[in-house]
């Protein structure tokens, strides 16, 4: 087995035993990268200098025995995460020669745990899309299939963990942007709660909706990404400090847990392969004595709409400093009102259109039938999903209606790809929870399953998907790379 083959806790293993270098172990990574990411375009920015050195300094902690669970580790995070001294370009032509002279929380975090860093990965500009489409440099590609999809907007963040180009990655989950791409790709994807996990240096899409979260091989090294990068900071006054119980975390439970499955998550609204898959993964967890049980909560049927009224308003808000004055892209042309208009109009499609939504609906007039509607619906469904909560451990569900499309097959169709976040939606609206595991194929396609817990239940979480991870697990299908 190759070395960037190993799960990160493997890799673990063979550094402390000293069978392997962190060197060693950075410079097979960038080899990978070097022979597939032309294929896949997972990354904008591959950091080699940095990875060297960050390699070499996690040796020497190593060789002292003080090295944590991602020492000399290679991770890669979604380009929308400031790092001092490499461009932040969030996949868009305002931010192209952006370098950020500061690092966000979560890099430093990660950086203060000795994990290697190896580059900025591609995403839909802003964040805004479910394809990774709508990068304004190049589409990624799954590496199950060239032609299709990784999803997204997180989608070279997954791109680089199912072709084995690191081990973990980081992306942003605001509306499924983490799990959505992790099912397409076949890999762990993570949403913490809303408030575990630091968004200082996270650029902004949706305030109160977005969160980061690991991508990885396995349900151990993303619980072990989360664990670095969890916790309180004072640059953000939405992070929580509340508690987490690590060791209850790494138990694996499934016999009597009480799992709820939605029917409006299995409904028509999610496809019959799609649907198959999760069903008869939910009879083999059945089988290993978990007690699942079908319920409604019909505010999900609303959740696409709600989203779509509430992101595109705080994206209209945040996106507002982009105005060719204090920093990114200017386009001199005449006046300063000239210059703004020319600016902003090198915002890419996608982003366009949610900006003018999220004006419209904050509009006067428009506020309280769109807006103020939106929140109310989202109070609904919160509350249905705690009353579930009440009842279950955990909810389960596909976690994206489909298996991954080609590029260029929805691109003139953007209802379809808003639908695309129809089954990850609930768990930002709600602030809660969630992984996406793999759970089968369709023609060579990963299809996820999907665990949303309870508000700060991540040890809940991580328990129930560290069991169905095992239950679940069967052959993987070929990569095309």
């Amino acid at each position: 087995m190759e070395l960037w083959e190993l799960s990160a806790a493997e890799m673990r293993r063979r550094l402390d035993s000293r069978d392997i270098f962190a060197g060693e172990l950075a410079e097979a990574h960038l080899d990978r990268i070097r022979a597939v990411d032309p294929k896949i375009n997972a990354f904008i920015t591959v950091t080699e200098e940095r990875a060297t050195s960050d390699a070499a300094a996690a040796q020497k902690r190593i060789d002292q025995g003080s090295a944590s669970a991602l020492t000399g580790i290679p991770v890669a995070l979604k380009d929308n995460m400031v790092t001092l001294g490499i461009k932040t370009t969030c996949a868009s032509r305002m931010l192209e020669n952006y370098v950020p002279p500061y690092s966000g929380t979560v890099e430093q975090r990660i950086a203060a745990t000795g994990a290697v860093l190896l580059g900025k990965t591609n995403m839909d500009e802003f964040a805004m899309g479910t394809s990774t489409e709508f990068s304004a440099f190049f589409p990624s590609r799954n590496p199950y299939d060239l032609e299709r999809v990784p999803g997204g907007s997180s989608g070279g963040s997954a791109a680089a963990v199912a072709a084995n180009m690191t081990p973990i990655s980081f992306g942003s989950d605001t509306g499924g942007s983490v799990r959505q791409p992790a099912s397409l790709c076949g890999v762990v994807g993570f949403k913490p709660t809303y408030g575990r996990v630091s968004r200082y240096g996270l650029v902004a899409f949706s305030s109160s909706l977005d969160q980061i979260g690991p991508f990885a091989r396995t349900v151990q090294d993303a619980m072990d990404a989360f664990e670095a990068t969890m916790g309180p900071d004072g640059m953000d006054s939405t992070c929580v400090d509340a508690p987490y119980a690590a060791a209850a975390a790494r138990r694996p439970s499934m016999k009597g847990r009480r799992l709820g499955v939605p029917k409006e998550l299995l409904s028509d609204e999610v496809s019959a392969p799609v649907r198959e898959c999760v069903e008869q993964a939910i009879e083999k967890l059945t089988a290993e004595g978990a007690e699942i049980e079908e319920f409604s909560a019909s505010m999900i049927e609303h959740g696409v709409s709600t989203y779509y009224i509430i992101a595109p308003a705080e994206a209209s808000s945040n996106l507002a400093r982009f105005d060719g004055v204090r920093y990114g892209l200017r386009v001199p042309d005449g006046s300063h009102v000239d210059m703004m208009k020319a600016t902003r109009a090198r915002f890419g499609r996608e982003v366009k259109e949610r900006i003018i939504i999220g004006t419209h609906v904050l509009s006067s007039g428009y506020y309280e039938a769109y807006y103020a509607k939106a929140h109310q619906a989202r109070t609904l469904m919160k509350s249905q999903f705690q009353e579930a909560f009440q009842k279950f451990d955990a909810i389960v569900s596909p976690t994206s209606p489909t298996t991954a499309f080609k590029i260029g097959e929805l691109t003139g169709d953007p209802i379809m790809l808003k639908l695309l976040d129809y089954c990850t939606i609930p768990a930002n609206i709600g602030g809660f929870p969630a992984i996406s595991l793999n759970s089968g194929y369709f023609e060579g396609l990963p299809i996820g399953i999907q665990f949303v817990c309870d508000s700060f239940d991540e040890e809940g979480l991580f328990s129930l998907a560290l069991a169905a991870e095992a239950i679940l697990d069967s052959p993987k299908a070929s990569l095309a790379v």
